[in-house]
């Protein structure tokens, strides 16, 4: 509700007129200040909270309910009815409300309609969410997983009592993060309305959502769900991080905490793939809990410079395939020749030497650490032949 008022006052501040959001069943949810045309049918719906059944019926026969785009409604005297604009406010085709502006002194310009118009899809969301709550008021619900999430005790308690999570199930935590895209509102927009359709599909895990400013958050009761579902609601392409099932809701942030960091080495270590689980992270899993650290001194000038990239490539493979030459020349498809000529390379510039396990380790590490901090980001597409 806090979300409808502020999108309705906004509106309302921007065309300079006021306006009233009705649902789908004609009740009044929300209106601005009253400070233009007013007739006995705005004035009474803001009392009563409703219209009458003869207004609904009028507004019907005007084709408000079938109108996929904004109508003009005529007056109507002898229900004290002034013109009124209507902006159906649907969500996936869906009907769930109504935005209506007195057409008087003056009447509505076009572009003052586009306006409105482009406000419907935000106030269908919070209208869509409000119907998900599931007997929790939206506002508090939103209120109630951030607390969750955030290690509050009695935040899993309101949400179980309010019947939005079974008590005696699971919870699974999964993060999505988007790929290449930098957070605005038309990112969190499309966001929202993915995992609030997705909620739709997924109603038997009884799923709750978040939508924060660079990561969306899903939780799940019973068995996990697939990933896959969360890749296929978004909007964008996005890499998801999944951390561990815990035994009850109110464990959930451990499972965010798994989750996230999941979901961000993931976004900069391209060949984990899209989904990444906690538990599968295998050293990034460790590396993630390491205070930021010094990386092999010898690294440092080939991390700096571009020209270094396929020798730290190839010597990454080369570690990663546990210092075996044929599996990394396969791999690289590189003849053994000019592997050997790289290694050696990498020995010389990095003033190494890899025939010690203590330096392979040093070296293997810190290459996973830069990976972590940006500093080291491999193109995957690099010819290394």
């Amino acid at each position: 509700m806090a979300d409808l008022q502020r999108t309705v006052d906004e509106l309302a501040a921007r065309l300079g007129r006021p306006l009233l959001l009705e649902d789908r069943v004609q009740r009044v949810v929300a209106y601005s200040e009253q400070n233009g045309a007013m007739d006995d049918i705005r004035r009474d719906s803001i009392l009563r909270r409703s219209t009458t059944p003869e207004v609904r019926q009028w507004f019907r026969a005007a084709g408000v309910h079938e109108a996929t785009g904004p109508v003009r409604t005529p007056g109507a005297p002898h229900f004290g009815l002034l013109p009124r604009v209507c902006v159906p406010v649907r969500h996936a085709d869906a009907l769930l409300g109504f935005l209506w502006f007195v057409d008087a002194e003056p009447a509505m310009s076009d572009a003052e309609i586009a306006e409105a118009l482009a406000a419907a899809p935000a106030l269908a969301l919070a209208l869509f969410h409000e119907s998900l709550a599931s007997g929790l008021a939206s506002h508090r619900e939103l209120g109630a997983v951030t607390g969750l999430l955030a290690g509050e005790r009695d935040a899993a308690r309101q949400l179980i009592e309010a019947g939005a999570f079974p008590q005696a199930q699971p919870v699974t935590v999964l993060v999505a993060k988007p790929r290449g895209a930098e957070p605005d509102e038309a990112l969190r927009l499309g966001l929202e309305r993915g995992l609030l359709a997705l909620r739709r599909r997924l109603s038997g895990h009884h799923p709750l959502h978040l939508v924060r400013y660079d990561h969306a958050v899903l939780l799940t009761a019973g068995p996990p769900v697939s990933p896959d579902e969360l890749h296929a609601a978004l909007p964008v392409p996005v890499v998801v991080g999944v951390g561990r099932t815990r035994p009850a809701l109110a464990a959930a942030a451990e499972s965010y905490r798994e989750a996230r960091h999941a979901a961000e080495v993931t976004s900069r270590v391209p060949g984990l793939g899209r989904t990444a689980e906690w538990a599968r992270l295998g050293v990034y899993r460790m590396l993630t809990q390491l205070p930021d650290q010094e990386l092999h001194p010898g690294l440092e000038g080939l991390l700096a410079d571009a020209q270094y990239l396929p020798l730290l490539e190839t010597l990454e493979t080369y570690l990663d395939l546990a210092g075996s030459a044929v599996a990394t020349s396969r791999a690289l498809r590189l003849h053994r020749t000019s592997l050997y000529y790289r290694l050696q390379r990498v020995e010389e510039l990095a003033r190494t030497d890899l025939k010690d396990g203590g330096e392979r380790l040093a070296l293997h590490l810190s290459l996973k650490l830069a990976r972590l901090s940006g500093r080291y980001l491999p193109r995957e597409s690099h010819n290394l032949s």
